[in-house]
């Protein structure tokens, strides 16, 4: 964490001297970093709940979906706003990611927790929403899945018997499955995993603040270098 403070307190002492220079640049709003409130939190679960099987089965990168839950976050708030405009600062594809990964990791403990001592036992707001897709096995998927298939065409052709199901052959025994590891160390290697990625995108984006500065600090260097070499040109005229 000492790194990470640094790369902030080096980001700010370059802002500091873009100040010290006299200019007046505009900062780009966008490169804000946006405040999660509880309005957006919710768009955001929402959102992400319902695109939890395309992240299950992705066709294209998870950026990609980031992508799309970004824009549709925003739409959501710039909806509730009423489109007067409020907040120029939107949120971006890896904040999105970084916030759901958290409440990922918040979700698992709290689920454990109404393994051990019941639902009653948990007062997290997200919770039930969240549990209501992610609690659910891939057999209840599957179930609901084909639930939503019986009211279509092909679903009632199948019910009809029109044409001739091919049923499966019969397998051979199925070989024994793989021991699979202990719970508790699955459990420990996800966390490291989760709080690797977090650590990542937290770099990213103070990197990436970091190297806004630096440019902000050029381009007023180079407007004060123009300025000043301006008088220089009309006396040689």
């Amino acid at each position: 964490m000492e790194i990470i403070e640094s790369i902030v307190t080096d980001s700010l002492e370059v802002e500091g001297k873009v100040s010290s220079v006299g200019q007046n640049v505009d900062i780009d709003k966008t490169k804000a970093e946006f405040v999660w409130t509880l309005q957006a939190t919710w768009h955001l679960v929402h959102i992400r709940l319902d695109m939890d099987q395309l992240f299950d089965q992705p066709v294209c990168k998870k950026k990609k979906l980031w992508e799309v839950v970004s824009e549709k976050t925003n739409a959501k708030l710039r909806e509730s706003d009423g489109g007067g405009g409020g907040s120029e600062v939107t949120v971006k594809a890896y904040e999105c990611d970084l916030k759901w990964r958290n409440m990922l990791a918040t979700y698992r403990k709290n689920a454990e927790r109404a393994k051990r001592l019941g639902e009653g036992s948990v007062h997290w707001e997200f919770y039930k929403a969240m549990h209501e897709v992610l609690g659910k096995s891939r057999e209840e998927v599957e179930a609901q899945r084909r639930a939503k298939l019986s009211g279509t065409k092909l679903g009632k052709a199948i019910a009809s018997k029109r044409f001739t199901p091919i049923l499966p052959t019969p397998s051979v025994a199925n070989p024994p499955f793989a021991p699979r590891p202990p719970h508790d160390v699955l459990q420990l290697y996800m966390e490291l995993q989760e709080r690797k990625m977090n650590m990542w995108a937290q770099q990213k984006a103070l990197e990436e603040r970091k190297i806004d500065a630096i440019n902000n600090l050029a381009q007023a260097i180079s407007s004060l270098a123009q300025k000043n070499s301006e008088p220089f040109v009309k006396e040689g005229q």
